[in-house]
């Protein structure tokens, strides 16, 4: 049970980060020329006040003065990164924080006077994310559901392409001091990895995609010479659940009126599949490959600029500033701590990064 100065504490994070949210939603909501999704993004801005303004009650503060808060260099990044992936993927984002309190919310002693609010925020969040889907009131896949596996080869791309020129970098920098060598390595990882990821990525979904395709055909091909066959499968799905013998066939029988929809629900009840993430190949494939490009371009950077003691250094800095940053952003979308998350991805890339430049070191000394 928290005390009285914690659960004051608690109100006051709860007020920050309401302000903190009307501030990116008005400023989405600005940025989005749909006029519907404006609106509901400054709908939202509107019920984050809200929030504000019962959380600046809870800890006896004023609620004349609150306003959003100031974005300062995080509403440049945010327009950046809107003009990049548009309000969309941002919306997607935001769900994973929206998520992250409400599970904070979920533990105060009365958390029912947000419940109504919170659940609407979601749907319209839910909406804006998924502008071409019905929004539903549960959660269906993770971030990484619904584009394919195009969003989760661009994310892990980016560790990848980190991680191992990281360590390829510092081993050749272990061997030799000479600046072109380790550009020259550094490059030749870059390309080789981008490549290799594209390829790897390309064929496992298209794999994938190609299994999942024939599921689909075989599935509609029973539908069409059976459905009497396909539509008691369908009522015992619902039986297993708990539904009678007589709940089941009707909804069965009403479900199979239109075979689009019975097919869509074989294929999710038998086989766990959703047509709409079947994936693409080629977009998982060009999101790994410039994702790597991006991770791996950031250990040569300053080698770059020709040799320097301090080319190793800053290389090293550079590259565990961003270690942290995509630890911390997977964890985030993860919904566990970004602060471990950075942490333990820099301790790993930091690890690998240390045995390759004594391996090298040690490689470099027996040429030398």
């Amino acid at each position: 049970m928290a005390t009285a100065q914690q659960q004051q504490a608690i109100y006051r994070r709860f007020l920050n980060s309401a302000r903190r949210s009307a501030a990116i939603y008005g400023s989405l909501a600005r940025m989005e020329s749909d006029d519907t999704r404006a609106a509901l993004f400054n709908r939202l801005c509107d019920t984050e006040m809200e929030h504000a303004a019962q959380w600046a009650g809870l800890v006896g503060r004023s609620t004349d003065g609150i306003r959003p808060a100031r974005l300062g260099l995080a509403s440049i990044i945010l327009w950046l990164t809107t003009k990049m992936i548009g309000t969309s993927f941002i919306a997607r984002f935001l769900i994973r924080g929206h998520e992250r309190n409400l599970h904070e919310i979920s533990r105060l002693p009365d958390p029912s006077f947000m419940a109504e609010a919170a659940r609407e925020q979601e749907l319209s969040l839910r909406r804006l994310a998924y502008p071409d889907a019905e929004p539903v009131d549960h959660h269906e896949g993770g971030f990484f559901a619904g584009e394919g596996g195009t969003l989760r080869a661009a994310v892990l791309g980016v560790n990848d392409g980190l991680v191992s020129n990281f360590s390829l970098v510092t081993g050749v920098a272990g061997g030799t001091g000479n600046a072109d060598f380790i550009v020259i390595a550094g490059i030749a990882g870059l390309l080789a990895g981008a490549f290799s990821m594209a390829a790897g990525e390309y064929i496992s979904m298209r794999s994938q995609k190609d299994v999942y395709e024939n599921i689909v055909r075989l599935e509609r091909a029973e539908l069409a010479l059976w459905p009497e066959r396909e539509q008691a499968e369908l009522a015992g799905f619902y039986q297993d659940k708990g539904l009678t013998e007589e709940e089941a066939k009707m909804i069965a029988s009403r479900l199979s009126e239109d075979p689009e929809i019975a097919l869509d629900i074989h294929l999710r009840e038998e086989f766990g599949l959703n047509q709409d993430d079947l994936g693409s190949p080629w977009g998982a494939a060009i999101a790994s490959m410039i994702a790597f490009s991006l991770g791996a371009i950031v250990p040569v950077l300053p080698f770059l600029f020709g040799e320097s003691d301090l080319s190793l250094p800053i290389s090293a800095l550079f590259s565990g500033l961003a270690l942290v940053a995509v630890g911390a952003g997977l964890a985030w979308i993860s919904g566990v701590s970004a602060l471990w998350g950075g942490a333990r991805m820099l301790l790993v890339g930091v690890a690998a990064a240390a045995v390759t430049y004594g391996v090298g070191t040690a490689i470099g000394e027996t040429i030398n």
